[in-house]
């Protein structure tokens, strides 16, 4: 069994799920021969270091990723801070030769992450692992899906819906966070969950989106200046003061993909109702597929026979769909999110460690940037944005 140094930095709710997550891989993978020991966490808040030690015990705590990516004894790096510090974060440890599994969006623009993508691309010439955390594409449904399109089960593509329609951000009167500024956020929404959609549809059908079309809007202009900081998206305390929302609070887009097929996408984080509405369907010429984060473990198809139409059938996920008996024996025993960011964690450290590419990487970090760029352009200029490729 190899023991492999870890480090992570900034210890919110994503920084403590990567900590977890590494902790349930021997058990889950044991085939790699992978043993994440926890070496060091980073982070400026006393409280998160004192939880990295007594809570997920971590060896020791610090204020400062410098600290983290000088320790010779940390061999990989989760970087799971807020976006504006991506950049950053991600060159230093690309610099340091340290490998990295980043959240996204990669950067807060597009520039940001080809300057992450190519100087771990760079480094001693072969490059550095990377990972970045798509983690929706690690459902066993989708794994599924990705499959019946590779086999041609559902004939030509012709046109795939996806949406991440959410509602953290739904109150007018929750806190005005980083997340809502423009040199912090990014492009709100858009890069928070659109980024996901973008993947899937990618990773699912096998194209590349090429060209989009978009609108976009900031439904709640102004919110309660935070007068305590919390984690994730709670905790937070305010005061009477309001400050201006500058990203996006919703988004809808048509475009067109490489390879003939067409999509539309769609993501809010003030839809009232919607908690995690996060789904997936893709139509081809000779049945569809559909997924929907909110039933995670279950997916629905239809395949044509002969011409003849009939409704979806329902399909409870098990073992031979993606890494479902990796954690549940049968259909009908739920996968968690938790459990998605395990798979992505052995397959970070699979890279790291055997050379494999199994993760979603910088590169497709960048492509999805890339994508959501040419969206904000679109909403800007009201026409048919080009997406750059490589």
């Amino acid at each position: 069994m190899r023991e492999i140094g870890i480090g992570v930095v900034s210890l919110g709710w994503m920084g403590r799920l990567h900590a977890a997550s590494y902790q349930r891989l021997p058990s889950r993978f044991p085939e790699l021969g992978i043993r994440p020991r926890l070496v060091v966490a980073a982070d400026p808040i006393e409280a998160n270091q004192t939880a990295a030690i007594t809570q997920f015990g971590f060896e020791k705590a610090v204020a400062s990723i410098d600290e983290v990516l000088a320790d010779p004894e940390v061999e990989a790096l989760s970087i799971c801070s807020p976006n504006f510090l991506h950049r950053d974060f991600a060159l230093a440890a690309a610099a340091a030769g340290k490998p990295f599994w980043i959240e996204k969006p990669m950067g807060v623009s597009a520039a940001q992450s080809r300057e992450i993508r190519d100087a771990a691309a760079a480094r001693e010439g072969a490059g550095i692992p990377t990972a970045v955390g798509f983690n929706y594409r690690h459902a066993p449904a989708i794994a599924h899906l990705r499959a019946l399109v590779q086999a041609g089960r559902l004939g030509r593509i012709t046109n795939v819906r996806c949406w991440l329609i959410a509602d953290y951000a739904s109150s007018p009167d929750g806190p005005l966070t980083w997340r809502c500024d423009r040199d912090k956020g990014g492009s709100g929404v858009i890069g928070d969950l659109l980024s996901h959609g973008a993947d899937l549809v990618q990773h699912v059908t096998g194209q590349k989106i090429s060209e989009v079309t978009a609108t976009s809007d900031i439904f709640v202009p102004d919110r309660p200046i935070p007068t305590k900081l919390g984690v994730g998206h709670g905790g937070f305390e305010v005061g009477d003061e309001r400050g201006a929302v500058e990203n996006e609070d919703w988004v809808a887009a048509l475009a067109r993909l490489d390879g003939g097929a067409h999509a539309t996408l769609e993501s809010s984080r003030v839809a009232h109702g919607h908690r995690s509405d996060y789904a997936l369907e893709v139509f081809g010429t000779e049945g569809s597929a559909r997924w929907s984060f909110t039933r995670m473990n279950e997916f629905e198809v239809m395949i044509g026979e002969g011409g003849t139409e009939h409704g979806y059938t329902t399909v409870l996920a098990g073992p031979g769909h993606g890494d479902y008996d990796r954690f549940q024996p049968g259909p009908g025993i739920p996968m968690s999110f938790d459990d998605l960011k395990t798979i992505e964690a052995a397959a970070f450290l699979s890279d790291v460690t055997s050379g494999t590419h199994r993760a979603p990487s910088a590169e497709d970090g960048l492509s999805a940037a890339e994508i959501c760029e040419a969206i904000v352009r679109s909403a800007a200029s009201r026409a048919w944005e080009a997406v750059p490729q490589g």
